[in-house]
Protein backbone atom coordinates (compact mmCIF):
# COMPACT_ATOMS: atom_id res chain seq x y z
CA UNK A 1 0.00 0.00 0.00
CA UNK A 2 1.27 3.48 -0.84
CA UNK A 3 0.98 6.25 1.73
CA UNK A 4 2.71 8.77 -0.53
CA UNK A 5 0.97 11.45 -2.56
CA UNK A 6 3.39 11.06 -5.47
CA UNK A 7 5.51 8.55 -7.34
CA UNK A 8 8.97 9.08 -8.81
CA UNK A 9 9.57 8.62 -12.52
CA UNK A 10 12.93 7.24 -13.67
CA UNK A 11 14.69 10.62 -14.15
CA UNK A 12 13.92 11.48 -10.51
CA UNK A 13 10.84 13.56 -11.36
CA UNK A 14 7.88 13.23 -8.98
CA UNK A 15 4.42 12.75 -10.51
CA UNK A 16 1.47 13.48 -8.19
CA UNK A 17 -0.84 10.51 -7.71
CA UNK A 18 -3.85 12.85 -7.84
CA UNK A 19 -4.26 14.20 -11.35
CA UNK A 20 -7.04 16.04 -13.16
CA UNK A 21 -8.13 14.62 -16.51
CA UNK A 22 -9.63 16.76 -19.25
CA UNK A 23 -10.81 14.25 -21.88
CA UNK A 24 -14.26 15.20 -23.23
CA UNK A 25 -14.12 18.65 -21.62
CA UNK A 26 -14.74 21.16 -24.45
CA UNK A 27 -12.15 23.87 -24.95
CA UNK A 28 -14.63 26.53 -23.87
CA UNK A 29 -15.18 24.81 -20.51
CA UNK A 30 -11.62 23.63 -19.85
CA UNK A 31 -10.34 26.88 -18.33
CA UNK A 32 -13.02 26.95 -15.60
CA UNK A 33 -12.54 23.25 -14.82
CA UNK A 34 -8.75 23.45 -14.60
CA UNK A 35 -8.88 26.62 -12.49
CA UNK A 36 -11.36 24.92 -10.14
CA UNK A 37 -9.06 21.90 -9.88
CA UNK A 38 -6.03 24.00 -9.01
CA UNK A 39 -8.02 25.93 -6.41
CA UNK A 40 -8.81 22.73 -4.48
CA UNK A 41 -5.34 21.24 -4.59
CA UNK A 42 -4.78 19.38 -7.84
CA UNK A 43 -1.26 19.99 -9.16
CA UNK A 44 -1.19 17.37 -11.94
CA UNK A 45 -3.17 18.28 -15.08
CA UNK A 46 -3.55 15.96 -18.08
CA UNK A 47 -4.55 16.92 -21.62
CA UNK A 48 -3.75 15.88 -25.20
CA UNK A 49 -3.54 17.18 -28.73
CA UNK A 50 -6.59 15.13 -29.77
CA UNK A 51 -8.73 16.52 -26.92
CA UNK A 52 -8.72 19.90 -28.72
CA UNK A 53 -8.77 21.75 -25.41
CA UNK A 54 -5.10 22.68 -24.84
CA UNK A 55 -5.86 26.40 -25.19
CA UNK A 56 -8.55 26.22 -22.53
CA UNK A 57 -6.33 24.13 -20.30
CA UNK A 58 -3.55 26.70 -20.66
CA UNK A 59 -5.91 29.54 -19.74
CA UNK A 60 -7.09 27.58 -16.71
CA UNK A 61 -3.50 27.02 -15.65
CA UNK A 62 -2.73 30.73 -15.80
CA UNK A 63 -5.87 31.68 -13.90
CA UNK A 64 -5.45 28.98 -11.28
CA UNK A 65 -1.78 29.78 -10.74
CA UNK A 66 -2.59 33.46 -10.24
CA UNK A 67 -5.45 32.67 -7.85
CA UNK A 68 -3.40 30.26 -5.72
CA UNK A 69 -0.02 32.02 -5.93
CA UNK A 70 1.54 29.04 -7.68
CA UNK A 71 4.64 28.93 -9.86
CA UNK A 72 5.17 26.70 -12.88
CA UNK A 73 7.40 24.47 -10.75
CA UNK A 74 4.42 23.67 -8.52
CA UNK A 75 2.62 21.94 -11.39
CA UNK A 76 2.96 18.69 -13.34
CA UNK A 77 1.53 19.06 -16.86
CA UNK A 78 1.03 16.19 -19.31
CA UNK A 79 0.03 16.36 -22.95
CA UNK A 80 0.10 13.77 -25.71
CA UNK A 81 1.08 13.39 -29.35
CA UNK A 82 -1.72 12.15 -31.58
CA UNK A 83 0.11 9.71 -33.89
CA UNK A 84 -2.43 9.86 -36.72
CA UNK A 85 -4.81 7.11 -37.76
CA UNK A 86 -7.34 6.16 -40.39
CA UNK A 87 -7.15 8.55 -43.33
CA UNK A 88 -4.65 10.85 -41.64
CA UNK A 89 -0.95 10.80 -42.37
CA UNK A 90 1.00 9.22 -39.55
CA UNK A 91 3.38 11.72 -38.01
CA UNK A 92 7.06 11.38 -38.86
CA UNK A 93 9.82 12.28 -36.39
CA UNK A 94 9.85 15.88 -37.58
CA UNK A 95 6.07 16.17 -37.66
CA UNK A 96 5.95 14.83 -34.11
CA UNK A 97 8.42 17.51 -32.99
CA UNK A 98 6.32 20.15 -34.78
CA UNK A 99 3.14 18.85 -33.12
CA UNK A 100 4.81 19.13 -29.72
CA UNK A 101 5.75 22.75 -30.36
CA UNK A 102 2.18 23.48 -31.42
CA UNK A 103 0.90 21.93 -28.17
CA UNK A 104 3.28 24.12 -26.17
CA UNK A 105 2.03 27.18 -28.01
CA UNK A 106 -1.61 26.33 -27.33
CA UNK A 107 -0.86 25.66 -23.66
CA UNK A 108 1.21 28.84 -23.35
CA UNK A 109 4.11 26.91 -21.79
CA UNK A 110 7.82 26.60 -22.52
CA UNK A 111 7.93 22.94 -21.44
CA UNK A 112 5.74 20.11 -20.16
CA UNK A 113 6.50 17.62 -17.42
CA UNK A 114 5.43 14.53 -19.38
CA UNK A 115 4.88 14.03 -23.10
CA UNK A 116 3.28 10.82 -24.33
CA UNK A 117 2.61 9.03 -27.61
CA UNK A 118 -1.15 8.63 -27.33
CA UNK A 119 -1.53 5.17 -28.87
CA UNK A 120 0.47 2.45 -30.68
CA UNK A 121 -1.20 2.61 -34.10
CA UNK A 122 1.67 1.70 -36.42
CA UNK A 123 4.97 -0.06 -35.67
CA UNK A 124 7.23 1.91 -38.02
CA UNK A 125 5.73 5.26 -37.13
CA UNK A 126 5.72 4.68 -33.39
CA UNK A 127 9.47 4.10 -33.56
CA UNK A 128 9.88 7.35 -35.50
CA UNK A 129 7.68 9.15 -33.02
CA UNK A 130 9.55 7.74 -30.04
CA UNK A 131 12.78 9.08 -31.55
CA UNK A 132 11.10 12.51 -31.61
CA UNK A 133 10.18 12.25 -27.94
CA UNK A 134 13.71 11.18 -27.02
CA UNK A 135 15.02 14.22 -28.90
CA UNK A 136 12.61 16.53 -27.06
CA UNK A 137 13.64 15.01 -23.72
CA UNK A 138 17.33 15.44 -24.51
CA UNK A 139 16.68 19.10 -25.38
CA UNK A 140 14.88 19.58 -22.02
CA UNK A 141 11.61 20.51 -23.70
CA UNK A 142 9.87 17.91 -21.55
CA UNK A 143 11.03 16.65 -18.17
CA UNK A 144 9.91 13.09 -18.85
CA UNK A 145 8.57 11.07 -21.79
CA UNK A 146 6.30 8.12 -22.11
CA UNK A 147 3.66 6.26 -24.03
CA UNK A 148 -0.03 5.54 -23.67
CA UNK A 149 -1.94 2.34 -24.41
CA UNK A 150 1.27 0.42 -25.19
CA UNK A 151 1.64 -3.23 -24.25
CA UNK A 152 4.85 -5.05 -23.30
CA UNK A 153 5.64 -6.01 -26.90
CA UNK A 154 5.22 -2.40 -28.07
CA UNK A 155 7.70 -1.23 -25.42
CA UNK A 156 10.14 -4.04 -26.21
CA UNK A 157 10.14 -2.82 -29.85
CA UNK A 158 11.54 0.49 -28.64
CA UNK A 159 14.40 -1.07 -26.70
CA UNK A 160 15.10 -3.56 -29.53
CA UNK A 161 15.66 -0.53 -31.77
CA UNK A 162 18.27 0.76 -29.32
CA UNK A 163 15.97 3.41 -27.87
CA UNK A 164 15.45 4.12 -24.16
CA UNK A 165 12.51 2.87 -22.13
CA UNK A 166 9.55 5.19 -21.55
CA UNK A 167 9.29 6.73 -18.11
CA UNK A 168 5.52 6.08 -17.96
CA UNK A 169 2.69 4.26 -19.73
CA UNK A 170 -0.80 5.72 -19.38
CA UNK A 171 -3.35 2.89 -19.68
CA UNK A 172 -6.95 2.11 -18.81
CA UNK A 173 -6.81 0.73 -15.26
CA UNK A 174 -9.68 0.10 -12.86
CA UNK A 175 -11.02 -2.93 -10.95
CA UNK A 176 -12.70 -4.30 -14.09
CA UNK A 177 -9.51 -3.97 -16.21
CA UNK A 178 -6.47 -4.51 -13.99
CA UNK A 179 -3.96 -5.73 -16.63
CA UNK A 180 -1.80 -7.58 -14.07
CA UNK A 181 0.72 -8.97 -16.58
CA UNK A 182 1.28 -5.58 -18.20
CA UNK A 183 1.52 -3.79 -14.84
CA UNK A 184 4.03 -6.39 -13.66
CA UNK A 185 6.12 -5.85 -16.81
CA UNK A 186 6.03 -2.08 -16.33
CA UNK A 187 7.04 -2.34 -12.68
CA UNK A 188 9.89 -4.72 -13.49
CA UNK A 189 11.22 -2.27 -16.09
CA UNK A 190 10.84 0.93 -14.08
CA UNK A 191 7.97 2.27 -16.20
CA UNK A 192 5.26 3.92 -14.08
CA UNK A 193 1.66 2.90 -14.93
CA UNK A 194 -0.70 5.89 -15.01
CA UNK A 195 -4.41 5.04 -14.78
CA UNK A 196 -7.12 6.58 -16.90
CA UNK A 197 -10.85 5.77 -16.94
CA UNK A 198 -10.68 4.81 -13.27
CA UNK A 199 -14.43 5.32 -12.90
CA UNK A 200 -15.66 2.85 -15.55
CA UNK A 201 -17.62 0.78 -12.96
CA UNK A 202 -19.79 3.80 -12.05
CA UNK A 203 -23.33 3.86 -13.46
CA UNK A 204 -22.76 7.53 -14.40
CA UNK A 205 -19.56 6.92 -16.38
CA UNK A 206 -19.90 8.20 -19.98
CA UNK A 207 -23.66 8.43 -20.04
CA UNK A 208 -23.83 11.85 -21.76
CA UNK A 209 -24.84 11.93 -25.44
CA UNK A 210 -21.86 11.19 -27.68
CA UNK A 211 -19.74 9.78 -24.85
CA UNK A 212 -19.36 6.29 -26.27
CA UNK A 213 -17.58 3.25 -24.84
CA UNK A 214 -17.46 -0.52 -25.07
CA UNK A 215 -19.29 -0.98 -21.78
CA UNK A 216 -21.58 -4.00 -22.11
CA UNK A 217 -25.21 -4.24 -21.05
CA UNK A 218 -24.08 -6.60 -18.28
CA UNK A 219 -21.58 -4.03 -17.05
CA UNK A 220 -24.24 -1.31 -17.10
CA UNK A 221 -26.62 -3.50 -15.14
CA UNK A 222 -23.93 -4.32 -12.59
CA UNK A 223 -23.04 -0.63 -12.28
CA UNK A 224 -26.65 0.28 -11.56
CA UNK A 225 -27.25 -2.55 -9.09
CA UNK A 226 -28.01 -1.42 -5.56
CA UNK A 227 -25.75 -4.14 -4.19
CA UNK A 228 -22.78 -3.38 -6.42
CA UNK A 229 -19.61 -4.30 -4.49
CA UNK A 230 -18.31 -0.78 -5.02
CA UNK A 231 -21.47 0.73 -3.50
CA UNK A 232 -21.12 -1.67 -0.55
CA UNK A 233 -17.45 -0.82 -0.03
CA UNK A 234 -18.08 2.91 -0.42
CA UNK A 235 -20.70 2.71 2.33
CA UNK A 236 -18.28 0.78 4.54
CA UNK A 237 -15.62 3.49 4.24
CA UNK A 238 -18.19 6.34 4.24
CA UNK A 239 -16.96 7.67 0.91
CA UNK A 240 -18.41 7.93 -2.60
CA UNK A 241 -18.06 5.13 -5.16
CA UNK A 242 -15.80 7.43 -7.17
CA UNK A 243 -13.52 8.00 -4.19
CA UNK A 244 -13.39 4.26 -3.54
CA UNK A 245 -12.41 3.48 -7.16
CA UNK A 246 -9.83 6.27 -7.26
CA UNK A 247 -8.40 5.22 -3.90
CA UNK A 248 -7.94 1.68 -5.28
CA UNK A 249 -5.78 3.22 -8.00
CA UNK A 250 -3.57 5.39 -5.80
CA UNK A 251 -3.27 2.61 -3.22
CA UNK A 252 -1.76 0.48 -5.99
CA UNK A 253 0.65 3.34 -6.78
CA UNK A 254 -1.10 4.50 -9.97
CA UNK A 255 -1.48 8.22 -10.64
CA UNK A 256 -5.20 8.70 -11.40
CA UNK A 257 -6.93 11.30 -13.59
CA UNK A 258 -10.55 11.92 -12.54
CA UNK A 259 -12.42 14.35 -14.78
CA UNK A 260 -15.36 16.59 -13.91
CA UNK A 261 -16.67 20.07 -14.65
CA UNK A 262 -18.67 20.18 -11.40
CA UNK A 263 -16.68 22.12 -8.74
CA UNK A 264 -18.20 20.08 -5.88
CA UNK A 265 -17.33 16.80 -7.60
CA UNK A 266 -13.83 18.07 -8.44
CA UNK A 267 -13.28 18.79 -4.75
CA UNK A 268 -14.79 15.47 -3.66
CA UNK A 269 -12.62 13.44 -6.05
CA UNK A 270 -9.50 15.06 -4.57
CA UNK A 271 -10.17 13.58 -1.12
CA UNK A 272 -8.30 10.28 -1.61
CA UNK A 273 -5.77 10.37 1.21
CA UNK A 274 -8.06 10.57 4.25
CA UNK A 275 -8.89 6.85 4.16
CA UNK A 276 -7.38 3.53 3.06
CA UNK A 277 -8.93 0.32 1.75
CA UNK A 278 -7.99 -2.58 4.00
CA UNK A 279 -5.97 -5.57 2.76
CA UNK A 280 -8.92 -7.96 2.67
CA UNK A 281 -10.95 -5.57 0.53
CA UNK A 282 -8.00 -4.91 -1.80
CA UNK A 283 -7.69 -8.69 -2.29
CA UNK A 284 -11.44 -8.94 -2.95
CA UNK A 285 -11.21 -6.21 -5.60
CA UNK A 286 -8.35 -8.08 -7.30
CA UNK A 287 -10.82 -10.91 -8.00
CA UNK A 288 -13.18 -8.51 -9.86
CA UNK A 289 -10.98 -8.20 -12.97
CA UNK A 290 -12.97 -8.66 -16.21
CA UNK A 291 -10.14 -8.34 -18.74
CA UNK A 292 -9.59 -5.71 -21.39
CA UNK A 293 -10.67 -2.10 -21.16
CA UNK A 294 -13.75 -0.45 -22.64
CA UNK A 295 -12.82 3.23 -22.95
CA UNK A 296 -11.88 2.88 -26.64
CA UNK A 297 -15.05 0.97 -27.54
CA UNK A 298 -14.77 -2.70 -28.42
CA UNK A 299 -10.98 -2.64 -28.92
CA UNK A 300 -8.50 -1.97 -26.13
CA UNK A 301 -5.43 -0.49 -27.89
CA UNK A 302 -3.07 -2.33 -25.53
CA UNK A 303 -4.09 -5.43 -27.55
CA UNK A 304 -3.06 -3.87 -30.89
CA UNK A 305 -0.44 -5.63 -33.01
Amino acid sequence: MTTSHSRTLAPGVDIPLLGFGTYLIPDGEAADAVEAALRVGYRHIDTAEIYQNERGVGEGLRRGMAAEGLTRDDLFITTKLWPGDGGESFKSTQKAVDAFEESLQRLGLDHVDLYLIHAPFNRTQRLEQWRALVELYEKHKTRTIGVSNFNAAHIEELTAAGLPLPHANQIELHPWSQKPDLVRFLDENGVVPIAYSSLVPLSTWRTAPGHHSGKTDEMRADSASGDSPFKVLAAKYEVTEAQLLLRWGVQNGYPVLPKSTNPARIRENADLFSFAIDDDDMRAITAMDRGQGVAWGSSDPTHAA
